[in-house]
């Protein structure tokens, strides 16, 4: 048997990864040669570090904190996606080409509709941070038309630049954190602050019974926003489920197959919760 195609998911920090545990089994399901890997850049070093990744044979990345805009300028060829967020989530390695894509919005709108069953249409959502992880989501959540989409962020100016930016694919509006005093039916904390087992100083009155808070990062407990919003009575789930499917829209990129995505929850939810 030939070589296995090497695969990796970028970023710092990047150890907490499921990744690599994710699209091993999805190339076991869908029988491809292929071995991913964790792979850490130094903060002043994404570009060297995707560089020499591709002099070594790589075929393909996934960014995640905090490189996903330097990957959009990286990239030599962009995705409609990749585009529209300003923001790319995958690399993809081919004849000299960098392609860059976005997967994130796919795989938070398939999380929350089909597997969290809470209908973005019609509905109030409330999306934390201005960085690179909410550009990746906000046309995928314009395109199924909620009611209201805000964006809070700790610098309204950031924010309001991010709303400027998706103008065209619907209304957006921006508040400071301090300002927000009305619920939500989806509040989705975009920021990395659970990283460093923090949150978003989000006032407990975004929170409507049973809203659901989604927090994009996940690990071995729940984050302080995903406690936070239990306690004001939201259903919480973190980013796990956004992961598998984002990954599953990379894997499809990059071998052209498309993954089943329940048999990797069934597999590793239990150790991800």
């Amino acid at each position: 048997m030939s070589a296995p195609d090497r695969y990796a998911v970028i970023g710092n920090p990047v150890a907490h990864s499921k990744s690599p545990d994710i699209h091993a089994l999805f190339a076991m399901q869908t029988h491809q040669n292929m071995r991913y890997q964790h792979l850490l850049a130094p903060l002043d070093g994404f570009e060297a570090t995707v560089m020499q990744f591709v002099a070594e044979g790589g075929k393909g990345l996934n960014v995640t904190v905090p490189f996903k805009l330097e990957a959009f300028k990286l990239a030599t060829s962009l995705t409609p996606r990749a585009q529209a967020a300003g923001a790319v989530n995958t690399l993809k390695f081919e004849e000299g080409i960098i392609i860059g894509d976005n997967t994130d919005g796919k795989g938070l709108m398939v999380d929350i509709v089909e597997n969290a069953g809470y209908p973005v249409a019609g509905a109030r959502v409330l999306l934390l941070g201005a960085g690179g992880a909410a550009r990746g989501v906000i046309q995928p959540l314009l395109a199924l038309r909620p009611a209201r989409l805000m964006i809070a962020n700790r610098s309204v100016d950031n924010a309001r630049e991010l709303a400027d930016f998706f103008s065209s694919a619907g209304k957006v509006d921006v508040s400071a954190y301090a300002a927000l005093q009305e619920p939500f039916d989806i509040i989705i904390n975009a920021t990395s602050a659970g990283l460093s087992n923090e949150m978003p100083p989000v006032p407990a009155a975004v929170f409507r019974p049973s809203a659901l808070a989604l927090d994009m990062v996940y690990g071995d407990r729940p984050t302080p926003f995903l406690d936070f919003a239990a306690t004001h009575g939201a259903v919480v789930r973190d980013g796990f489920g956004m992961l598998v499917e984002q990954a599953a829209e990379s894997f499809f990129l990059w071998r052209g197959v498309r993954p089943a995505t329940e048999p990797v929850f069934s597999a590793l939810r239990p150790q991800a919760a």
